[in-house]
């Protein structure tokens, strides 16, 4: 894992203390700015002040049900989610992704793969990092994608998107027309990890959906069955 910003700021919501200091330390070498607490209650306030980048979330917190927290989180903020748990059920996973969380790990983890998903989640985070294709603005009907500005449109009206949201569409909008398999969306937008993970794909697509489709207007993300999506076909 590469170095990042100092000014990096992340926030542990996990009550194990061995947990606590395995990660902070891991994450202070790297510049990162971390504040802990292991409260569902405690963590929102700090999520209102510090205004993380990233949240790593345990689901099994004493006072406070972990996937009510994962929405209230992603309602207030974009900031990147990745839920760090002892529940490693694919219901668990999906449900949790549905919340609004960007990513999932089970405990017990090895750091090193911790650390490469908060890189991949950050970078998803910030996409102005990355090099943008020629075509700056993307419009399909009453949508208009703003790549730079990382803006999207509908009617004239914002749709508020969160990162990963963000970078699934601009990825789908960027290859117009063209079939996509869920492999390539998951190497492209979480990273080469992430190939079998087909539930990421499918909860986000969902997810665009809802915000990017008119009950009875025309499809944005059309799914050709056991093979992939395609971002309004011609």
């Amino acid at each position: 894992m590469t170095a990042l910003e100092r000014r990096t700021k992340a926030l542990l919501v996990e009550d194990d203390p061995n947990i606590v200091d395995l990660i902070r330390s891991n994450l202070a070498v790297r510049g990162f700015e971390t504040s802990s607490c292991g409260e569902g209650a405690r963590a929102l306030e700090l999520f209102e002040t510090e205004a993380p980048d990233i949240v790593l979330l345990d689901l099994m917190l004493p006072d406070v049900d972990g996937f009510e927290l994962c929405r209230e989180m992603r309602e207030r903020s974009t900031a990147s989610i990745i839920v760090v748990s002892a529940r490693g059920g694919q219901s668990d996973k999906v449900a949790a992704l549905n919340y609004g969380a960007d990513d999932y790990i089970t405990k017990p983890f090895g750091i090193e793969e911790l650390l490469a998903r908060i890189t991949a989640a950050l970078r998803r985070s910030r996409p102005a990092e990355l090099a943008v294709a020629p075509a700056q603005r993307i419009e399909a009907g009453e949508l208009v994608i703003d790549l730079e500005l990382q803006l999207v449109t509908r009617g004239g009206e914002t749709v508020h998107l969160t990162p990963t949201e963000f970078a699934l569409l601009r990825e789908l909008a960027l290859n117009r027309g063209k079939l996509l398999t869920h492999a390539q969306l998951l190497r492209r937008v979480w990273g080469p990890g992430y190939a079998t993970e087909t539930e990421y794909v499918r909860v986000y697509v969902r997810r665009l959906r809802s915000k990017l489709e008119r009950k009875d207007g025309p499809a944005v993300i059309v799914t050709q069955p056991r093979a992939g999506y395609r971002f309004m076909p011609g």
